[in-house]
């Protein structure tokens, strides 16, 4: 009976630990709406799922523990299918896929990524829900970790455009 509640509760440790180490994924309309109550930067992963890169991406740098804690703790994460059918209501507008011929787009994935659309892309926001930056490609999880860092200590701010001058 010992061996038993013994095995149950690594178990459940192990499972515990799992779950702190993955990321908490949301929807747009789930992070815009924490936002409100907590303010964070957002990380968008726009994919979709055809995209060998993007489930590569998820496979190993977004399952890497030390990534998913640093992105579940400083920014609301959000997965958006950029060729998702439902239409999204953001800000009094709806916004839908467009259908293009063999594949389409959704037109929020659009206005995320620019006009942009290569698979994966990354996308920061700020608090505000205004673009900071528009990573497309595969991103390793040293990359994706001093990207993290740069955005979440504001360090973007401080880098100086040269045409502002």
């Amino acid at each position: 009976m010992k061996k038993i509640v013994v095995i149950i509760a690594a178990l459940l440790i192990g499972l515990n630990m799992n779950a702190q180490e993955s990321i908490n994924w949301l929807t747009l309309d789930e992070a815009i709406e924490q936002n409100r109550k907590e303010p964070r930067k957002f990380i968008v992963d726009v994919y979709t799922d055809w995209c060998g890169w993007c489930k590569r991406m998820d496979a190993t740098t977004f399952s890497n523990p030390e990534i998913a804690s640093y992105i579940n703790e400083h920014f609301y994460p959000v997965k958006f299918d950029a060729e998702m059918k439902d239409s999204i209501e953001l800000g009094g507008r709806t916004y839908h896929f467009i259908d293009n011929g063999r594949r389409g787009y959704h037109e929020v994935a659009a206005i995320l990524t620019k006009g942009r659309l290569s698979y994966p892309t990354i996308v920061y926001l700020d608090e505000e829900l205004r673009h900071i930056s528009v990573e497309p490609g595969y991103k390793t999880a040293a990359q994706l970790s001093e990207k993290l860092i740069y955005y979440n200590e504001e360090k973007h701010k401080a880098a100086q455009d040269p045409m502002d001058m």
